[in-house]
């Protein structure tokens, strides 16, 4: 992501990169044992670093390509949003505990919150659910604390086709702490926090395809030099530039609905363009389970179909 940053979020950019590197798909306790990324978001009162969006948006377009940011988002943004309300704060800083987030933008579904405050229904594919310790709901512009051992909720994991993990939460009269209203937009961050890893995604598979049409000869001259080739690489790049743009221009106006909607219209049209064209771009190479560009694909795809629809975001661009 190209919007300036602090020293500290330098030393975190750093810290994310040698991480990736040298290891392959980080688990949870890569995450937060050598990083510290479960306090990131939590208020410093509470121990944590008091990372807001631009924090986010970085982590997940560094975690991206490494395949390792769809839990995290979730807990990022449900600590955010619960703020000093979260309770136990010191085990989710240091990841022995992980909170999870249902809100719009992160359930296919809500549940309802009927009297004193409890909790009926069902949520569907909520990222982060599986293994999550703690939810924080956002039902009607209230925040809710819900516990995961409490007797009546039951969490049923769902191996998603891209590699994680979602799950489904049913709630039955489960008692809720409400925490009352809130100043952070949790659907504006999950989606931009999506956009950001969207962004890293596509760069990896953008260097990557131009690194294997330069490997790649046909006709004793390397594929890269192919005019046709050039045009489409051309093409990929101009759209990833521009989706980049728009959710660096979100990522700074977080509270601004139209610039969020942009963002995530715009990723949504890049994620097909370079998606697409690397694939095609590497033949029947482009799937196979040697090459990790299958897998990214997979989670682009994911991403750009949980951005919202097409007719949704242009009918909030049209009201603006």
């Amino acid at each position: 992501m190209d919007i300036d940053l602090s020293e500290q979020q330098l030393l975190l950019r750093d810290a994310l990169q040698r991480l990736t590197v040298s290891v392959d798909r980080p688990q949870w306790a890569d995450l937060c044992e050598s990083i510290g990324l479960g306090a990131l978001t939590l208020p410093e009162a509470l121990g944590g670093f008091g990372g807001g969006v631009a924090d986010i948006a970085l982590t997940m377009a560094e975690l991206g390509p490494a395949l390792a940011g769809a839990d995290w988002l979730s807990h990022a943004v449900a600590c955010l949003v619960a703020g000093d309300a979260l309770p136990d704060a010191e085990d989710f800083a240091s990841g022995t505990r992980r909170a999870a987030l249902i809100c719009t933008a992160n359930a296919v579904n809500l549940p309802q919150v009927i009297a004193q405050r409890r909790i009926e229904g069902t949520a569907t594919l909520v990222s982060g659910a599986a293994g999550a310790h703690l939810f924080v709901l956002v039902i009607e512009g209230q925040r809710y604390i819900v516990r995961a051992d409490d007797a009546g909720l039951m969490c049923t994991t769902i191996a998603m086709h891209d590699g994680t993990q979602t799950a489904t939460v049913d709630f039955q009269g489960v008692s809720a702490a409400a925490i009352g209203p809130g100043d952070t937009d949790a659907d504006a961050l999950m989606q931009l926090g999506r956009c950001a890893e969207a962004v890293g995604l596509m760069h990896r598979m953008l260097v990557d395809t131009a690194d294997y049409l330069a490997q790649r000869h046909q006709f004793g001259a390397p594929i890269a030099s192919f005019q046709a080739l050039r045009h489409r690489l051309a093409d990929m790049h101009l759209a990833l530039a521009q989706a980049e743009a728009l959710t660096e221009a979100a990522v700074i106006a977080p509270q601004d609905a139209t610039a969020v909607a942009s963002a995530c219209y715009g990723v949504r049209d890049a994620a097909r363009i370079v998606g697409e064209g690397a694939v095609q771009l590497h033949g029947a190479m482009g799937l196979t389970e040697e090459l990790t560009l299958g897998a990214r694909f997979k989670r682009l795809l994911t991403i750009a179909a949980g951005l919202g629809s097409e007719a949704a975001l242009v009918g909030i661009l049209r009201a603006a």
